[in-house]
């Protein structure tokens, strides 16, 4: 699979700012190889069986049946899809981790919630950053579901700043073990792990240090009860603390003061993955609530027959659609990263660890677009149900509920719309995007004279790229001029970030569906006019975000003749050639889903 991918030149990380992307370079969900298509029904066989038909007993809080299922998925391999061969595991690619965690997740939030924290990160920090007998010891058991990981990170005092733990690590007098002390909150799997990736100061490092901790009540460790929670109901949570427990000195995960790095990176892979685990969740929500929708008759027509339930409809449908359109584009691209940097020698772990760190920025878009997009989906399901929706005897509500905490773990979305930002402008003074010279060509133009040349727009797609490109622009003048005038304190004026974050995942999103559609219609799928028709939408949608949050970016630090030649540049950059028709839009994506009765495409 390496020498595949080595010559291909794939984007590195937030260079899709910069740089155009061929449709053909990108990977789709129709690209899905027989093994990937395999895996895919194996697993959604799975969820159907063991958790869609175990719904009830999730909410009731039936954390005996988590660990259950959990051993289940252990036993058929889904604990292991990312672990390589040589530690009990199936050695597959990074897409086809993304897929197991798409489709295995939607049957609750419970479930996802502790299969995403034993594979990611219970799981991966060993993997990626345990010596060789760190990992033969530990690794094979989670793999196989032997043994459940849970990551305990989070403190009273220490959430989105993850770095100020109080947790204390003390070298014992004769030099053998640490004694860790301290307390974590929030531990996904708390209540039935068997190891823990604990996250203690020593001394007074700068940074904190990784443990693997085993879990045994008799050296120090006492659980808190379970947390009543708003949603996750059967997700075990559980306070831990920790009374001078004794860790052997070589269970050091890596080496004193890296735990903050480990920390970071198992976030940016969990970010990707916790997309992904959105996915199939917003699926099936609009085709339950499709299906409803046809069901229900008020004044003798099916409520799906009207515009506004077709415009719902519609709006859920393509979110979904961009989504996995999006987050399959960068699944790939680290796949071919991980597979050029082990073709050039790197270890796994080294290819791995970097291949995800490169595209920390797309994981971070990923994660605040596709939580956001579940939360809205599964908000419109309980509305489209009515009265219904809001009934725990419908799956709706539970849905709803389920979909609150995407938006908080893994870095809450503010931090992660800040952190995409901050990190793409960190690359570009680092030269590894091409920042200065498109943000001065962009400055240019705004003081030239524009074109008044009517452009061709025959080919499929091909205003709606354009689109993007002005997009692109629009993102390059506001954020040139605010690092211009704010320079180094640019991260103090956060509503100045979160506006240009916006505009960021708006693109990104925006181009990974048109891409998709096009290449969809260049291979001649049977959906992809209907794929044109969600690309097109969500553009608008998307065209109307970016015109809002650069206007106010604009009006916030631009004054005078700046500030009316940047919104005159805005305008210019926002405007269609051809405005497309959305009612149109709507009512036909709409039709499509009513007419299968589920998500179609």
């Amino acid at each position: 699979m390496a020498t595949e991918t080595v010559n291909k030149d794939i984007l590195r990380g937030g260079q899709f700012l910069v740089k155009e992307t061929d449709c053909n370079d990108i990977f789709t969900p129709e690209d899905f190889n027989e093994e990937q298509r395999m895996m895919k029904e194996a697993v959604m066989e799975f969820n159907d069986r063991e958790i869609v038909a175990n719904r009830e007993r999730f909410e009731a809080k039936d954390y005996a049946l988590t660990e259950e299922v959990m051993r289940k998925a252990g036993e058929l391999g889904f604990l292991s899809v990312a672990v390589p061969e040589e530690f009990g595991g199936m050695g597959m690619g990074f897409v086809s981790t993304v897929l197991t965690c798409d489709y295995i997740s939607s049957g609750t939030g419970s479930f996802s919630t502790a299969f995403g924290a034993h594979t990611g990160i219970g799981t991966m920090p060993i993997t990626l950053y345990g010596n060789e007998e760190q990992k033969k010891k530990y690794v094979p058991k989670l793999a196989s579901g032997e043994w459940f990981g849970a990551y305990c990170l989070t403190e009273p005092g220490a959430g989105s700043d993850a770095n100020s733990g109080k947790t204390k690590a003390v070298l014992s007098e004769d030099g053998k073990h640490y004694l860790i002390s301290g307390q974590k909150m929030w531990i996904s799997n708390a209540g039935f792990c068997n190891v823990m990736i604990v996250f203690a100061r020593i001394e007074d490092d700068k940074n904190i240090t990784g443990f693997i901790v085993e879990n045994d009540k008799d050296n120090g460790i006492s659980m808190g009860e379970e947390e009543h929670k708003l949603g996750i109901r059967a997700s075990s949570t559980r306070q831990v603390f920790f009374n001078d427990t004794k860790v052997p000195v070589e269970n050091m995960l890596s080496t004193r003061g890296n735990g903050f790095k480990i920390a970071m990176n198992a976030l940016n892979v969990g970010r990707i993955k916790l997309a992904a685990a959105c996915l199939d969740s917003q699926r099936r929500v609009t085709s339950t609530a499709t299906q409803y929708a046809n069901e229900r008759k008020q004044f003798d027509t099916p409520i799906a027959s009207f515009g506004a339930i077709k415009s719902k409809i519609a709006e859920m449908a393509t979110n979904a659609f961009v989504g996995e359109s999006a987050t399959y584009r960068a699944a790939k691209n680290i796949e071919d990263r991980i597979n050029i940097r082990i073709s050039e020698g790197n270890s796994h772990q080294e290819a791995e660890l970097k291949g995800v760190e490169e595209y920390a920025i797309e994981c971070s878009i990923l994660k605040v677009a596709v939580s956001e997009d579940i939360q809205n989906c599964a908000d419109e399901g309980i509305q489209i149900f009515g009265g219904m929706g809001f009934s725990e005897d419908t799956p709706m509500e539970a849905a709803w509920r389920d979909a609150r905490i995407a938006r908080i773990y893994e870095g809450t979305n503010e931090i992660n719309r800040m952190l995409a930002v901050g990190m793409l402008v960190k690359k570009g003074m680092k030269g590894h995007v091409d920042l200065l010279g498109p943000a001065q060509a962009v400055a240019s133009e705004l003081t030239g004279i524009p074109s008044f040349d009517t452009p061709d727009y025959s080919e499929v797609l091909s205003e709606e790229k354009e689109m993007i490109a002005k997009l692109k622009k629009v993102f390059l003048m506001v954020a040139g001029a605010a690092v211009q005038k704010y320079g180094p304190d640019l991260e103090e004026h956060q509503m100045m970030l979160l506006a240009a974050s916006n505009i960021l995942i708006e693109i990104y999103m925006a181009e990974s569906a048109i891409l998709r559609a096009e290449k969809s219609s260049k291979n001649g799928a049977d959906n992809a006019e209907y794929q044109i028709a969600m690309a097109q939408l969500y553009l608008y949608n998307a065209v109307d975000i970016v015109d809002t949050k650069a206007k106010m970016a604009i009006i916030s630090f631009a004054e005078g003749d700046e500030q009316r030649m940047m919104l005159m540049g805005l305008k210019r950059f926002t405007k269609y050639q051809n405005m497309p028709n959305i009612v149109g839009l709507r009512n036909k994506i709409a039709e499509k889903v009513t007419e299968e009765n589920k998500y179609p495409f």
